[in-house]
């Protein structure tokens, strides 16, 4: 398998190899409520052997490891002699390396000083930000035999990766983000002055170009100003994690470890997964898991936190979250999707806001999990980071979010207890919504309560690896935002001024987008052969803007990938609109063979006969 974890689909999906822990459940506090796997190669200056929060984190961040197989120049110091050696990479940490090496070079290491590494961490072996040459110091801690007889030590660098990045890398990426956000900023307001001084020959244009440089810049500019609810380590309400699933037996396994596997008290929480019945072996693979857990994790008393129910016909999504939802014991509610994996400190992260008595839901941060797959998922993985950390965070400093993400969002029981009815029951057009649960759910809640987005609650999920799927996501997504945003719009004017403001111009834009391309792009030039190098200019500065947005906070080398976003959006994505425009009341999800597209199935097919 080599350093990537992958799947058996069609496509082959690329995931981080981490190191798995000989416990499965080795994320959950003891019955003292203390961490007893903290990782014990730690780098100066980290919090070793505390019990503190903040430790707990740092420590599972940086002692995260990481399955690789890097070539290693080894450099050091015997018998003031300089040696120079090779070995092999075959786990990282932040903190630490262990290294394959002959016999010789191992006895060597145990005696040497002033070891040097270096080596090239590939793009996809570690996080996001991680990519880069090293050339680092470290120290002989351990020798270890495998079982095949090969040698191994383990080294504890001087600094960790992270401070070696920042010294490294930030500098001059830091700068060079800065300079540009700064120009392309600069540029953008130019250029609405521009239009400005020009409204009154073509006002609709001109309008156009106003509202939509207003609603991107000030997303960006709020967005700066959020902050999350930092943790108290005291406020641990009751949880209830629902998982509803359909037709997920690559990932199921993964998501219901990583739910009940979470750095939070064993009385206050519990997982349920609901099988909609399923067609492939989902159910299979979670009772396996299931049964597994409880045999093997009794002290973490799984038997009683977690569940799995199926259901006896595929009643759909919104049916399976309501079950779980109506058995749930705790008093908040979190919703993850079955191809979704918690960080172990989400749960702990996400219920913070909760603190506010008049907070509904909170939505959680998604990462794409299979980032380096291929071009489109590294362009998702850009788009995902900025939706969330840009788009989301500005309407979270409103406490006015208007999507609570499926991959991870919490809300209070009592209130989807309340719109459960006329939730499940929502019909728009004369037909049944079957898709866009979160956004449906979200408006709910949102007309009299708050929501908010939490940045440090975290989860990966895997996204479309394929342009066939990705592209019906899309349409599904865009018929799901169409629906809900007419409904949103007959209240959202009652939310604070400048998010009301920034809702309609955010409505509004996509919306008519279209038709300005087409006007730019088609009619200027054929009618007036004027080439229209300011609006390509324009949709340029816009890509920039996300991709220099994407280098300045996560340091990655995916950010050229925003650039190809925003080409791809406006040659292809952007004309789903007029489609979705048409069609929004379809009930088909086209990523999965739903009651509803095989439905629509069976009726193409009469009609080919």
């Amino acid at each position: 398998m080599g350093i990537f974890q992958r799947d058996n689909k069609e496509k082959e999906d690329i995931l981080l190899a981490v190191k798995p822990d000989r416990r499965l459940l080795s994320k959950v506090p003891d019955m003292e409520g203390l961490r007893t796997n903290v990782d014990r190669r730690q780098a100066n200056g980290s919090y070793v052997g505390t019990n503190s929060l903040e430790g707990r984190i740092l420590s599972e961040n940086m002692g995260k490891r990481y399955l690789i197989d890097y070539i290693v120049s080894i450099e050091y110091v015997l018998i003031k002699k300089i040696v120079k050696r090779t070995g092999r990479g075959v786990d990282i940490s932040s903190t630490g390396m262990l290294l394959e090496v002959s016999p010789e070079v191992a006895e060597d290491l145990s005696q040497a000083k002033n070891i040097r590494l270096k080596f090239v961490i590939a793009p996809g072996t570690m996080p996001e930000g991680y990519e880069m040459k090293v050339d680092i110091g470290a120290k002989f801690i351990r020798l270890e035999k495998t079982p095949a007889g090969k040698t191994r030590c383990g080294v504890l660098f001087l600094e960790s990766l992270a401070q070696h990045a920042n010294k490294k890398k930030n500098w001059y990426m830091m700068s060079v983000a800065s300079l540009f956000l700064f120009f392309i900023c600069a540029c953008i307001i130019l250029m609405r002055a521009e239009s400005v001084l020009y409204f009154k020959f073509n006002k609709i244009l001109y309008m156009y170009s106003l509202v939509a440089a207003s609603f991107l810049l000030s997303r960006y500019l709020f967005a700066i100003f959020y902050r999350p609810v930092p943790i108290d380590n005291d406020y641990t309400p009751g949880v209830s994690i629902v998982i509803p699933c359909f037709n997920e037996e690559v990932w199921i396994q993964r998501t219901i470890i990583s739910c009940i596997n979470q750095d939070y008290p064993m009385d206050k929480l519990e997982v349920i997964v609901v099988d909609d019945c399923s067609s492939d072996q989902s159910y299979a693979k979670i009772t396996k898991i299931v049964e597994e857990l409880k045999i093997k994790e009794q002290r973490y008393d799984v038997e009683t936190r977690l569940h799995c129910f199926r259901q006896e016909k595929n009643a759909g999504k919104r049916e399976a979250m309501a079950r779980g939802a109506l058995r749930a014991r705790h008093e908040l509610v979190v919703f993850v999707d079955s191809d979704s994996f918690l960080d172990p400190f989400a749960v702990r992260n996400i219920v913070q806001p909760f603190k506010d008595t008049k907070m509904g839901g909170v939505s959680g941060r998604t990462d794409v999990a299979n980032t380096y797959t291929n071009a489109l998922t590294k362009m998702q993985a850009v788009r995902y980071y900025i939706a969330f950390r840009i788009m989301k965070a500005a309407e979270g400093y409103f406490d006015a979010v208007t999507c609570l993400s499926g991959p991870l969002s919490c809300y209070r029981k009592d209130l989807v207890l309340k719109y459960m009815d006329a939730w499940l029951n929502q019909k728009f057009m004369g037909e049944k919504a079957t898709f866009g649960d979160d956004r449906s759910m979200t408006n709910f809640i949102l007309r009299n309560n708050r929501t908010t987005y939490q940045d440090t609650a975290i989860c990966t999920t895997v996204v479309p690896n394929k342009y066939s799927v990705f592209l019906r996501q899309q349409m599904r997504w865009k018929r799901s935002w169409l629906r809900e945003s007419l409904i949103a719009a007959r209240f959202m004017w009652r939310k604070e001024p400048f998010m009301s403001l920034s809702f309609y111009m955010g409505m509004l834009v996509p919306l008519v987008a279209p038709a300005i391309v087409i006007y730019n792009l088609v009619y200027i030039p054929l009618m007036h052969r004027v080439f229209p190098f300011t609006f390509i200019l324009g949709i340029a500065l816009m890509a920039l803007l996300m991709s220099m947005a994407q280098l300045f906070l996560r340091r990655s080398s995916t950010w050229l990938y925003g650039l190809w976003f925003c080409f791809y959006y406006e040659a292809v994505l952007l004309w789903q609109m007029p489609i979705a425009w048409v069609t929004f009341w379809k009930t088909t999800w086209g990523t999965r063979l739903t009651p509803a597209d095989l439905l629509e199935m069976g009726k193409k097919r009469s009609l080919i006969k």
